[in-house]
């Protein structure tokens, strides 16, 4: 099993580089959530990735890079408007879709001819990413540490709960704290003349048009295959229920203003979107841990966050 590094000294990162680099899996945070890190050109370093997370082989992974001069490495006939998105919101929790080079295989993109690239806002990812490339590393493929479909994990604790029975002595665990954003990126399709949004999260529609002065268009293609994309997704072992009344011996989410009902375990009460988004994936994983069967949740309302937020209740609560 991969063990928890609390202290991410620089020693600590060129360590976990050169595990990279070799074929090892590190389990690293980012202001999302935290990511199960392999080398992006590693054919067999991803198989066992996918084998850990019991993810299908189809399914495609975000390639997360540390600067800019990276992006030409993986990505092609990149528009004008995802470079206005690159400068504005990178690092940050933002995925852009682009037209693959030679250089993302059909084990990165699922076989399709587009590859999600994406820089994190954590200062351990990012120094990570560096060493890597220091390594001659281009770049980490890191979907979500957690096995495919279930609750993705926001703390270095929750990875280990979640993969230590699955991982190799090699692999590593680096502790860098809660995520700061709690839900997954921004996923948005550069590939057509305009852009649209696959998966909603902190960047919102409205930050896009306001960063490209382009009008977002509604995705044209369902067959597109992205992270997070399942209708069953994030799903805790948990009966989770839509804007229901929670019985007593039962669990609710709701932000501050929504009372508990009498005998209700209260799992979260947020104040507003950023906290609804940052403590969702904690809670969902707190009732599993209380064995709570069912968890009622009050949808937030509104545009921006909120839509993110819904997509990922909405996903949880789905039937396969």
């Amino acid at each position: 099993m991969g063990a928890i590094i609390s202290q991410c000294s620089l020693n600590v990162l060129q360590q976990a580089a050169e595990n990279l680099k070799t074929g090892g899996l590190v389990a690293f945070p980012t202001e999302t959530v935290y990511g199960l890190g392999v080398d992006a050109e590693n054919e067999s370093a991803i198989a066992r990735m996918y084998k850990v997370k019991n993810r299908p082989a189809d399914h495609p992974v975000i390639v997360h890079i540390a600067d800019l001069d990276a992006v030409d490495y993986w990505a092609t006939d990149i528009p004008d408007y995802a470079i206005a998105l690159m400068r504005d919101y990178w690092p940050g929790p933002m995925t852009l879709l682009l037209k693959r080079t030679e250089h993302a295989k059909d084990f990165v993109t699922g076989s399709q001819e587009m590859v999600g690239i994406r820089m994190p806002a954590h200062t351990v990812a990012l120094n990570l990413l560096q060493e890597f490339a220091k390594l001659g590393g281009h770049g980490l493929a890191a979907p979500s540490a957690n096995r495919y479909g279930a609750v993705s994990p926001t703390t270095a604790a929750a990875v280990e709960q979640e993969l230590s029975q699955y991982l190799e002595p090699r692999d590593q665990i680096l502790d860098g704290g809660a995520s700061l954003v709690g839900v997954e990126s921004t996923i948005i399709d550069c590939t057509k003349e305009n852009p649209s949004i696959l998966r909603p999260g902190a960047i919102t529609a409205e930050m896009v048009e306001q960063s490209t002065g382009i009008i977002v268009a509604e995705p044209d293609d369902k067959k597109v295959r992205v992270s997070g994309s399942h209708k069953q997704h994030y799903s805790p072992q948990a009966n989770v229920v839509i804007d229901g009344v929670a019985k007593a011996g039962e669990a609710l989410i709701a932000m501050s203003d929504v009372e508990t009902p009498k005998d209700v375990v209260r799992l979260a009460a947020p104040k507003n979107l950023e906290e609804y988004a940052r403590v969702l994936y904690a809670a969902l994983r707190e009732a599993d841990k209380q064995g709570i069967a069912t968890v009622n949740i009050v949808m937030p309302e509104g545009s921006g966050l909120a839509v993110a937020i819904r997509d990922r209740i909405t996903r949880s609560a789905a039937s396969a």
